[in-house]
């Protein structure tokens, strides 16, 4: 560590629940890929798209059963609730382009509050819960968090020296942890480490950062950026899993700087 290097601030608070319990089923074999999901892009887009299809299949069904009944309160209704799910519909896929668009194109489409910060942070859950049933969650929710980071990354916000929070898990290696540590240190970043996701919303209410960079596993990553993101910008950096959820996790620390170093002004 240099001479010019301040140690960081660490806060710990500790609750009997415990973030990764999503992995509580986990049965103590080896992750495929050593615990490494990374997957391209494409392929949260693929079940975004399915999420969508599946979504308004299932309530353009319901309004088919029910439609006898809806004209039978009044006539026009039905031919209304056919039109009103068909345009809805219509609204959402074009939604789904823009963010397509926005994406793999040059200019930005939609406004934050209308991707990666609004409506996209419910598609990725829905396509998690899709992607559950072939048992693919984890690679489609680490391509859902990629998607989210290129969108965020690319609005270029900057915050000041100590307007920025990062948020860790307890399950990182010693020395990804001693990586973290340092590097948040060296500008001036404090470090928050808790066990579940109340204590990451209550720290980030009572410090009240400009924005966040998060560090978890992409179950948890999932569940955090839905909770906080849509109030606070937010980068999210999943972890590699060598020895199994919950234990020795590892990350790129040199991408963690990158984000540390692009939030902060003047740096």
């Amino acid at each position: 560590m240099t001479e010019n290097t301040r140690s960081p601030q660490l806060i710990r608070l500790e609750v009997d629940r415990r973030l990764g319990h999503e992995w509580d089923e986990w049965d103590g074999k080896p992750l495929p890929g050593g615990g490494n999901f990374s997957a391209p892009p494409g392929r949260f887009f693929w079940y975004a798209a399915l999420t969508i299809a599946v979504f308004w299949g299932a309530l353009y069904l319901g309004v088919f059963l029910l439609a006898p009944r809806l004209a039978d309160l009044w006539p026009p209704l039905r031919p209304i609730a056919f039109i009103a799910v068909g345009v809805a519909a219509g609204i959402s896929w074009l939604w789904f382009g823009l963010l397509l668009a926005s994406y793999y194109g040059r200019y930005l489409l939609l406004p934050e509050g209308l991707a990666e910060r609004g409506p996209m942070l419910r598609l990725m859950q829905g396509a998690s819960l899709v992607a559950r049933r072939f048992g693919v969650r984890d690679w489609v929710e680490h391509a859902a968090v990629e998607v989210y980071n290129g969108l965020a990354l690319r609005r270029g916000r900057k915050v000041g020296r100590g307007e920025l929070l990062a948020l860790i898990p307890r399950c990182l290696s010693k020395g990804a942890l001693e990586g973290v540590l340092e590097i948040a240190g060296r500008y001036g970043v404090p470090v928050f480490v808790a066990t579940r996701g109340q204590l990451a919303r209550r720290v980030i209410r009572e410090r009240r950062p400009r924005a966040v960079v998060a560090v978890a596993c992409e179950r948890d990553m999932l569940t955090g950026l839905h909770d906080v993101a849509g109030k606070i910008p937010v980068l999210g950096l999943t972890m590699q899993l060598p020895a199994g959820p919950c234990k020795d996790a590892t990350l790129d620390l040199a991408k963690f700087e990158s984000w540390v170093k692009g939030f902060v002004e003047g740096t």
